[in-house]
């Protein structure tokens, strides 16, 4: 081939390459304009088109195919900015047709006394600024209606109302008809046979109606509340011997006659257990079970308690963390003996699944604040996943009291290994405002008042401050303390005024004024101390009727002292197995308190005191109590303690006796004979104590028949030209008495006849009182 012809060849090539080119971009140019759709917005006011068009994801070739524009239109449904979405396609050609919600500017309730606005407002969905969801507001209607369930109110409407302000603009008001309070007319047990209606019932939150419901408000219906007393009561059996205890079911009827709910919880005791062999078994290398055995809270022979397995489990739990083994799972397996009654337990110890914890997700707490209920807890997020220590931060929560009721639950995380927290927790009341009056047999006629918050502003703090005037007494106290502000320990303040008057059995009274700084410490789940710094003056003072000379020789050398300032260090270790700190049937407490005084001040002396008292239960509804009571306080430094820092002795030792009735005593002719207190004292009771017959449990009454005895000995004061009856004398008595668990507080009533006295003893018979049982 020549070389024209070779350039003619490839010239017609290339001119065949070019048509072919052209001809392709000719068949291809339709294609294209086919793949590549047009999106269209209509209907939309105040959203912008292509924020819009930000919901819809084309392929690489520009088109969208059915599940591009289905995820689109829910995407843009789920933003709660429109009332209807529809698409429809045209060709190449898609329309996206809106219908905009109306915005909320403002969500209100009215009608609402019982439920706060603020509660409501957390509970409902519908919010200001955003979309009106005619579907969220009907939900809304619903979670309304259920707070209102929880607030025992059964009988309650809501009706949603949209007021039109004109601009796409409305107001959403939530009318609500509460009705009445549906309260519960009894609580009936069935089933139980070692425990009577009368303990059961101390170990339930709801009550029946009373005469008192409008105070304590424990007999409104709460589904929560329920189900939780169920859980209460299942606990109790299972910490007191019966290990298969259940209740197997609540029964709640609907009374339309009395327009209120029965209660029936059906209870399965089992039999009795106590503790067999008790083990610890590790499956993991390089790990010795031998330490660990020094952990086990029961021995063999104690009564069966599952509250015990789970503290053991705790302290396994938190000992193996210690020693690098986090993932591990402690789970006590029990092997119960039938015919021997015996429960043989095994804590077995395994490695668990290597899982962390992503979140910690709270909500419920509509006042409590996050970090109170967060510090609960012994892990967070990014620590290892623990069963253990999750239910023992729920046991925490509830014993807190800040709470209707806790839960805590898992789901998955992001990844396999996450594991995300839900703590459920639902705020209740927590303030009190009590407002009393009456008669003491020691102080007189008196009126108090008492007012504070075991959760002050959902901080976990407690504020507490209280007001008497009485015909003898009088004073202010205010205290104020925070839980965990140091970590574990709890620092508190407190402010006092006291003062007494001479009254029938003294000559003198006092004024006493200061305050105390005070950090509380948890020993273990049973024991706490609590360490003080006091700062007071004190001083004795006499009616204007009443001669100095004619005074007792001690109280006479008090006044002339003047006012003296009290600077002292001391600390209180309290322990308690007591299964109700109100009503208990079972367990001890033990309280040691002891106070050095001379750091600074005017006077120098120690002090201590003693005071365990045991429960036991000998039937279903009679309950013993054993009281043992002891204290000693000297000067030191070359001085004597000051009078009013000496022991007197009365009805909180042994009852049957007046205030100061019974201790050494001036009996110096001519002066007025008063106790001038002793260094030492002790005193014991046994009591039997039960619920009355006929009366409802809610009521909180209860008889008691006791015997008690004591003495207030060791004085040490001036004796100079004074006849001061210093001996051991055994005072006692016999008697009976009323207990009544009131919303004020516990008071009560006592009827004692001394057996034994000195002949310059001062009785009193009858005695009221109101404070600590």
């Amino acid at each position: 081939m020549t070389a024209r012809n070779r350039r003619h060849h490839r010239f017609g090539r290339s001119r065949h390459v070019a048509t072919l080119v052209a001809a392709l971009s000719v068949l291809t140019c339709p294609l294209a304009a086919a793949a590549a759709e047009t999106l269209a917005v209509q209907g939309n006011r105040r959203v912008d088109a292509e924020t819009i068009r930000s919901y819809f994801h084309a392929d690489a070739n520009g088109r969208y195919d059915a599940a591009a524009l289905d995820a689109g239109l829910k995407a843009l449904v789920a933003t709660g900015l429109f009332d209807d979405v529809k698409i429809s396609r045209a060709d190449a050609r898609i329309v996206v047709l809106l219908s905009e919600a109306k915005v909320l500017d403002r969500v209100a309730f009215e009608g609402n006394k019982k439920v706060k606005d603020a509660d409501l407002t957390n509970a409902v969905l519908s919010k200001p600024r955003a979309g009106l969801q005619r579907a969220t507001v009907q939900g809304d209607v619903a979670r309304i209606i259920a707070a209102y369930h929880r607030a025992g109110r059964d009988d309650v409407s809501v009706v949603p109302e949209i007021i039109d302000r004109g601009n796409e603009r409305v107001d959403l008001v939530f009318t609500i008809t509460e009705g009445k309070k549906t309260p519960v007319r009894t609580i009936n047990f069935v089933g139980n046979h070692a425990y009577g209606a009368r303990q059961l019932h101390a170990v339930i939150k709801t009550s029946a109606t009373n005469m008192l419901s409008f105070v304590t408000g424990g007999d409104a219906y709460d589904a929560d509340r329920v189900n939780e007393d169920r859980e209460q009561l299942r606990q109790y059996y299972r910490n007191h011997g019966y290990a298969d205890a259940e209740v197997t079911n609540v029964s709640v009827d609907y009374d339309r006659v009395n327009s209120g709910f029965n209660l029936t919880f059906a209870i399965e005791e089992g039999a009795l257990y106590r503790f067999g062999a008790i083990d610890v078994s590790c499956n993991i290398p390089g790990l010795a079970c031998d330490r660990l055995r020094a952990l086990l809270l029961m021995q063999q022979g104690d009564m069966f308690n599952e509250s015990k397995l789970d503290k053991t489990a705790e302290a396994l739990t938190a000992e193996l963390g210690k020693l690098g083994f986090p993932f591990v799972q402690v789970e006590p397996r029990i092997n119960r003996n039938a015919q021997a009654r015996l429960a043989d337990v095994i804590f077995q110890i395994e490695q668990g699944r290597r899982s962390y914890v992503e979140r910690i997700e709270i909500h419920g707490n509509a006042r409590t604040r996050d970090d109170v209920i967060r510090r609960e807890f012994d892990i967070g997020e990014g620590d290892a996943y623990n069963k253990t220590l999750i239910d023992r931060a729920e046991r925490r929560l509830r014993t807190l009291n800040y709470f209707k009721t806790v839960k805590i639950s898992t789901r998955p995380g992001s990844a396999g290994d996450r594991v995300v927290l839900d703590v459920e927790a639902v705020d209740q009341a927590t303030g009190d405002f009590n407002v009393s009056g009456g008669y003491s047999s020691t102080d007189g006629l008196l009126a108090e008042v008492k007012i504070g918050d075991r959760n002050v502003l959902g901080t976990g703090n407690t504020a507490q401050a209280s007001f008497t005037y009485g015909q003898f007494a009088r004073g202010a106290n205010l205290s104020f303390t925070s839980p965990y502000a140091l970590g574990r320990m709890t620092p508190g303040v407190e402010l006092f005024a006291r003062q007494s008057m001479v009254n029938t059995v003294q000559s003198f009274g006092s004024d006493t004024y200061g305050g105390a700084l005070t950090l509380g410490m948890p020993v273990s789940e049973q024991t706490a101390m609590l360490w003080r710094y006091s700062l007071y003056d004190q001083k004795v003072v006499l009616a204007p009727a009443i001669s100095p000379a004619a005074v007792s020789l001690p109280v006479r050398q008090a006044v002339a002292a003047g006012r003296q300032t009290v600077s002292s260090i001391g600390n209180t270790v309290t322990t308690s197995t007591l299964d109700n700190s109100k009503m208990p049937t079972s367990g001890i407490r033990s309280q040691l308190s002891q106070d050095l005084a001379g750091l600074g001040g005017d006077v120098r002396f120690m002090r201590t005191t003693e005071d365990v008292r045991y429960y036991r239960s000998i039937t279903s509804d009679l309950t013993g109590m054993v009281r043992a009571q002891g204290g000693y306080v000297t000067g030191w430094g070359g001085q004597q303690a000051p009078l009013l820092n000496n022991f007197f002795g009365g009805p909180t030792m042994v009852r049957g006796f007046a205030p100061g009735g019974f201790g050494p005593r001036d009996l110096t002719p001519g002066s007025t004979m008063d106790n001038v207190g002793g260094s030492l004292y002790w005193a014991t009771t046994a009591e039997l104590q039960s619920n009355i017959p006929g009366l409802p449990q809610e009521y909180g009454l209860r008889a008691s028949a006791f015997v008690d005895a004591g003495s207030v000995f060791g004085y040490r004061g001036p004796t100079q030209n004074a006849q001061v009856a210093n001996k051991n004398v055994v005072r006692s008595s016999v008697g009976v008495g009323l207990t009544w668990a009131s919303p004020f507080g516990p008071l009560s009533v006592d009827y004692a006849v001394p057996i034994s006295k000195a002949a310059y003893d001062v009785v009193q018979p009858l005695r009221f009182s109101a404070g600590g049982f």
